[in-house]
């Protein structure tokens, strides 16, 4: 879906297909036929952008056979998909039955994080529509916080600034810029946009900038205002936004919230846990970890790390930060300029939630996916932008 700012650019919106998780070619081309064209459908929309998850296996595949690339390329065009942003932050494996730490690996001091991002740029610099010239490309934030020592923070350093001068190399070549984004999650190296702000400072490149996940934002309890005016200042790029919401207690001391709580722990997904206190922040690794016992807080209100559906807040007692994304969405792109062109709607938890929450078929799933959108639609109208055919 694409939207034209009152100051004539366009800004892309977009879901994000890691919520259909294929680890081969095959795999992705059914997701657009059994996923993402009927989402297209159900918007009643000519053309549908999705930020697309390309896992090593898939990507390789792409990128070393012209032909295939050319066959995804002619699948999109004809169920009426287009591709201006990808999602690189998982490696391989998003869809096994418990994923948990595993989705940082391989982190950016190994090869293969570089060799399977330099694919995927290789990848989207081919499927950017004709009319357009810009791609990004999400990432995980350096690597999980533990074994992250000096030597392996100078190995990523190296290897993200030599990415720089292979997109710089792509965009003579090709004709298309092609951007990077850290993407801050709690527990990671990189936790929050201050924390950001160092490494990319110190490798200095347009190229390697931020992406702004509104669901870990608020799990980190940033204030969106503070956090994009301290990018801003330091003039670090905002390569593209995830539009997401995180889940919310606002009393976790309560038995009640508690047991509502413990409905969201689940075993694939790592859901970190955070609460802010007079001494600062707190958290745990995951929601189980802060519901057993005392090991977090519980006298200020908790979130976690998970992905809730936009338009669905959790029943009472629990809630979302909608409000939150709702605050960065106004200072991204409500502004005289955007702070990003490219933003992506990613809840991939929708078979993660309580059971009755769950879709039970695909139809469900694509109007709930559908609906999420539409919901980041009218936040963008309601902030000046136009829709585009």
């Amino acid at each position: 879906m694409r939207f034209r700012h009152p100051d004539g650019s366009t800004v892309h919106l977009a879901y994000c297909t890691n919520v259909h998780p294929a680890e081969t070619l095959d795999g992705v081309l059914a997701q657009l036929r059994d996923h993402c064209e009927p989402v297209r459908r159900r918007l009643g929309r000519d053309r549908l952008g999705i930020g697309l998850w390309l896992a090593r296996d898939a990507a390789h595949a792409l990128v070393t056979d012209p032909s295939a690339l050319r066959g995804l390329r002619i699948a999109l065009e004809h169920r009426g998909l287009e591709v201006v942003t990808l999602n690189g932050f998982p490696y391989e494996g998003f869809g096994a039955e418990e994923v948990k730490y595993r989705v940082y690996q391989p982190d950016w001091a190994d090869p293969e994080r570089l060799a399977h991002t330099t694919d995927l740029a290789r990848v989207l610099a081919q499927l950017l529509p004709d009319d357009v010239t810009e791609g990004s490309i999400s990432t995980l934030p350096l690597a999980w916080r533990t074994a992250y020592d000096q030597e392996r923070a100078t190995a990523a350093h190296t290897a993200l600034t030599t990415l720089a001068e292979r997109l710089d190399a792509l965009h003579e070549l090709t004709g298309r810029s092609l951007r990077i984004g850290l993407e801050p999650e709690p527990g990671c190296t990189v936790e929050t946009t201050r924390d950001a702000l160092a490494p990319l400072t110190a490798i200095g490149h347009d190229r390697i900038g931020i992406c702004v996940d509104t669901c870990h934002l608020a799990t980190s309890f940033e204030d969106p205002d503070t956090a994009l005016d301290a990018l801003a200042q330091a003039r670090v790029p905002i390569v593209k936004s995830q539009l997401s919401a995180a889940l919310h207690a606002e009393h976790p001391h309560l038995p009640e919230v508690r047991a509502a709580l413990a409905a969201f722990d689940e075993p694939r997904f790592l859901h970190q846990t955070r609460t802010l206190t007079a001494a600062g922040l707190r958290g745990t690794d995951d929601l189980g970890e802060a519901l057993a016992g005392d090991a977090l807080p519980d006298a200020s209100p908790w979130r976690a790390h998970f992905h809730v559906p936009l338009h669905a807040a959790p029943a009472v007692p629990l809630t979302s930060t909608l409000p939150v994304l709702r605050a960065a969405l106004a200072r991204l792109v409500g502004g005289p300029h955007p702070l990003t062109h490219h933003l992506e709607v990613e809840t991939y938890t929708w078979q993660a939630l309580p059971p009755e929450l769950r879709p039970r078929a695909r139809a469900q799933l694509a109007d709930g996916i559908a609906a999420e959108l539409t919901l980041a639609r009218d936040l963008l109208t309601d902030l000046g932008l136009k829709e585009l055919p």
